[in-house]
């Protein structure tokens, strides 16, 4: 049986990490960052996931980061997802304990990169992660375009029946017929979460339980709203939203997020425009192009 976890639900936001012009984190700047995410309606953080750059983030790094979202969110009442993942288990399983100690109420754990394994190898390292972090909630990350191995939906059913603390995916595949079957023989209590924000409210009308999100870094109060319209049936105020920033959506990956997303934050004066290699700051034809979206979607901080 899924562990209860009946907060996962609604709009959670895949956080930036912002950086200062030397290269360390500007933890000041994060700390607001989340202060506007929960004054926007976002009631889920996901600190260290892919858009937070975390796999160019030492360990102490990490978990301060980790840390700072629990200090602000919690006492905002939201709850953190921290991103956990890697392709070592041995390594993902230390980590998601610190994780868990710093105080985040969940572990988000992307799919092992780069070693692809095979599905009794995935199955294999999610079980063992379950197993060594009992009690603690963790939502499995399938996002084949940057891990080159996915998740088959029998692989996902099999985990959650089988480890109740495994309680939720994030479906970044972009395969609907995978996400649908999922969705259509997921145990009772088990989360699934759309990992784009163009598919969210498609999904949500499937029965997913929510978005991770990219672009509420930029535009916290529409997308939660968004995502609470499309939960609540409301679904001609769900599109008419989805529909108003969908250019903001497809943008933020014209080239490496967060990259895109960075440069409009920078604009709003949110952060600096600073990443860390291999990533780069947004070529020239890309700042024009976010440059129009920022004027025809009047977007300020």
């Amino acid at each position: 049986m899924t562990m209860k976890t009946d907060w996962m639900r609604g709009c959670a936001t895949a956080l930036v990490t912002p950086f200062r012009g030397d290269g360390s984190v500007d933890d000041e700047c994060f700390r607001r960052l989340v202060e506007r995410q929960i004054k926007g309606g976002v009631k889920i953080l996901v600190p260290c996931g892919t858009t937070g750059e975390s796999v160019t983030m030492s360990e102490i790094e990490r978990i301060g980061v980790i840390r700072s979202a629990v200090a602000v969110g919690h006492k905002r009442g939201a709850k953190v997802i921290a991103g956990t993942g890697g392709n070592n288990t041995a390594a993902v399983i230390e980590f998601t304990r610190k994780a868990r100690e710093a105080g985040a109420d969940a572990a988000l754990i992307v799919a092992p990169y780069y070693n692809k394994p095979t599905q009794e190898g995935l199955f294999a390292h999610f079980g063992e992660i379950a197993k060594s972090v009992k009690g603690f909630p963790i939502m499995l990350y399938n996002v084949p375009g940057r891990t080159a191995s996915n998740i088959s939906s029998d692989t996902t059913i099999r985990l959650a029946e089988k480890y109740e603390n495994i309680v939720a995916t994030k479906e970044a595949s972009g395969n609907l017929s995978q996400v649908m079957d999922i969705i259509s023989r997921r145990p009772k209590g088990f989360a699934v979460f759309s990992g784009d924000d163009a598919t969210a409210v498609p999904y949500i009308a499937l029965g997913c339980d929510g978005l991770v999100s990219v672009v509420a870094n930029e535009l916290p109060k529409e997308s939660s709203k968004m995502v609470e319209h499309a939960l609540n049936g409301s679904f001609h105020f769900a599109r008419k939203i989805h529909y108003k920033i969908l250019p903001m959506m497809e943008a933020n990956f014209i080239e490496s997020s967060p990259a895109p997303c960075k440069f409009v934050m920078k604009e709003m004066g949110l952060l600096g425009e600073n990443l860390r290699l291999p990533l780069v700051p947004v070529t020239g034809p890309t700042r024009e192009l976010l440059l129009k979206i920022i004027e025809n979607l009047k977007i300020r901080a």
